[in-house]
Parts: structure tokens; sequence; C-alpha cells
């Protein structure tokens, strides 16, 4: 079944792709939830006109979204944190990312954040995606708290 998708879905698309999926996740998730519609051939022409229509703003956000990305990969993050040793008390998660990236001055939301679950101190590297085409490797460290 083809289907356009409305908004980005995980491990799936983004909004506007036309993605291929079985029928009985597109008709009893993905058209239930709102997250796509059926790809007719006037939906698909509807899409390409407005992709068109949209191009010219997309690059401006392309841009904004590099700008970023030089910006946050200056940027040192240090995340503190109770530990034992090397090995920490309870672990460092996106949202703990993204709260150190906001104290530098820069809102990423944490569903854009990819690191998986640290638990040791030393350093790391997350990758963050500020639009489809710009996913930027951002380098932070664990340090222990002083008491």
């Amino acid at each position: 079944m083809e289907l356009i998708l409305k908004k980005d879905v995980q491990n799936l698309g983004f909004k506007d792709d036309v993605v291929t999926v079985k029928n009985g996740y597109g008709r009893n998730y993905l058209i239930p939830q709102g997250f796509a519609q059926l790809a007719t051939a006037s939906a698909k022409k509807v899409l390409a006109e407005n992709l068109k229509q949209r191009a010219h703003k997309e690059a401006k956000v392309v841009a904004d979204a590099k700008a970023l990305a030089e910006n946050l990969k200056a940027l040192e993050i240090k995340i503190s944190a109770k530990a034992g040793g090397e090995k920490l008390f309870g672990s460092i998660t996106n949202i703990d990312i993204a709260e150190a990236i906001a104290k530098a001055g820069y809102e990423i939301d944490r569903k854009f954040i990819t690191s998986g679950i640290v638990k040791r101190i030393g350093k790391y590297t997350a990758s963050v995606r500020l639009h489809r085409d710009v996913i930027v490797e951002l380098a932070y460290e664990i340090i222990a708290e002083k008491a």
C-alpha cells in the first residue's frame, strides 16, 4: 500500500514522503492516527505542486540548520553526574544532553538527539538531527560531580 506521510514517523519517513507499507499498518494505524493519507494519483499531483512551492522556503531552513550545526560543533558540553570511580550512579540520557545544550543557549528537542544510555565517565558523541538533511555529531563529556 502506498501512502503519503502527513507527519514525520520514526523509522518510516519524513513528512510528505511517499512510502510503501503493509496494508494492516497503513489502514489500522497510520491513516486513523492522521499520520498518512492514501497516495492516489490526484494526491500525488497535489503533493508535487506543494513540494515545488515549498522548495524555496526549504532552502532557507536548511541554511539555518547548517549554521546551527556549525555552532553546535563548536560547543564543548560537559555534563556532571554523581559517580563512584568510573561508574555513574544512574545514567545520562538524551534528556540530560538536551538540557546541557539548552544551558548553552540552543533549544533542541530531545526526540532529535540519539546517543544511547551512558553509564560511565568519559567522552562520547551524540547524533543530533536538525533537519532531514542536516545531522550533526555532537561531542560531549561526562565528568564526576564534586562532592
